[in-house]
């Protein structure tokens, strides 16, 4: 099969011929049609530090994908030859307190599809039955590819109550783009943004966003009195790992609120703690997605609103065949403000 593969540590990729891979027993062997590049594989393909340090060759990277079921082992049940699948990244252990109390998402064991374990940039992927999700409606390929950062907007949406709530998301990558368009479709009031991207700005107010801030120049407590707010946001999303975001968040945030930070900071910071303890204030950490009642929220939203796909779909800028992956990380790799999708239909 064709795959991109990174055969030793260092920079770059191979477009090359690999055996394609044999399920075990509880496994399941998936047709790759369409991948998602994820800001991970950017840095797997640079071999910066951060993949130095976490990722070991050989490998075949890449863990957002839409395929088509071809076997299936004899130990997995529900899933069927021809059945159209994204997969669950996370790979975990079953046994450690945290399995097997239910809470799958807090693996102290968790193997990553892509960076611990070979991916689905290439024809074919296998993966445990348990990670497969099934779409029982349909589903465009494009979107079915990139179910994995979209739930990791549901899980950080929906981490607290956002229901007639005012929310402020700092970072409008594509997931902070996404966690927009969730929010609004929960019933939050009003929603602001911020980056430094007025593409990106723009991408926000189409999403849902009721107002938007550039922080190079402007204030989140400027949209605040634009809105006529007056006691600051109840939820909070980090989405940006920016080391202004968390403290001017911190700043507006309602006596009693909320922060469910997403977003990896790039380097330490510091953090008004006072304000924390004495305005009462929750932060929570979010990583990846909650196995599997985010997947399932994920597909009831979009299976019960057409606005929401409509959106979740219009993140997604541009397209390239498998071959063209050069390109394709190039794009991906300049800033751009949508998802770029490989179509492994066409190697």
């Amino acid at each position: 099969m064709k795959a991109l593969f990174k055969p030793a540590p260092g920079a770059g990729f191979e477009y090359t011929d690999r055996p394609e891979p044999d399920p075990g027993p509880a496994d399941v062997k998936i047709r790759v049609l369409r991948t998602g590049i994820c800001g991970t594989d950017l840095h797997i393909e640079a071999w910066d530090d951060w993949a130095a340090s976490n990722i070991a060759t050989p490998l075949v990277p890449g863990h957002e994908f839409f395929g088509e079921v071809v076997e299936v082992g004899p130990l997995v049940h529900d899933i069927s030859v021809g059945d159209l699948v994204s997969g669950e990244g996370h790979v975990v252990c079953g046994m450690c307190r945290n399995c097997r109390a239910g809470r799958r998402q807090m693996c102290i064991r968790t193997l990553g599809v892509g960076l611990h374990r070979d991916g689905a940039f290439a024809e074919y992927i296998v993966i445990p039955g348990e990670n497969v999700w099934v779409h029982h409606a349909p589903v465009a390929p494009e979107v079915g590819a990139i179910f994995d950062p979209f739930g990791n907007a549901v899980h950080t949406a929906l981490a607290f109550s956002v229901v007639g709530e005012d929310v402020l998301v700092t970072g409008c990558g594509p997931i902070g783009l996404m966690s927009i368009a969730v929010a609004r479709h929960v019933g939050a009031r009003f929603i602001v943004a911020t980056d430094v991207s007025p593409a990106r700005l723009e991408l926000a107010r189409s999403m849902g966003a009721d107002a938007v801030v550039d922080v190079s120049r402007e204030r989140v407590s400027d949209a605040q009195a634009a809105l006529s707010m007056r006691e600051g946001f109840d939820v909070g999303f980090e989405m940006s790992g920016s080391p202004r975001a968390l403290p001017e968040m911190i700043e507006n945030m309602n006596h009693g609120g909320r922060i469910a930070m997403l977003g990896l900071p790039s380097e330490p910071y510091a953090i008004d703690w006072g304000k924390v303890v004495t305005h009462m204030l929750t932060v929570k950490g979010i990583y990846g997605r909650e196995m599997f009642e985010t997947w399932n929220s994920m597909s009831a939203m979009l299976q019960t609103s057409p606005v929401l796909g409509e959106r979740v779909a219009s993140i997604i800028s541009e397209r390239y065949p498998a071959h063209e992956w050069r390109q394709a990380f190039d794009t991906a790799r300049a800033a751009g403000v949508g998802k770029i999708i490989l179509d492994w239909t066409e190697v």
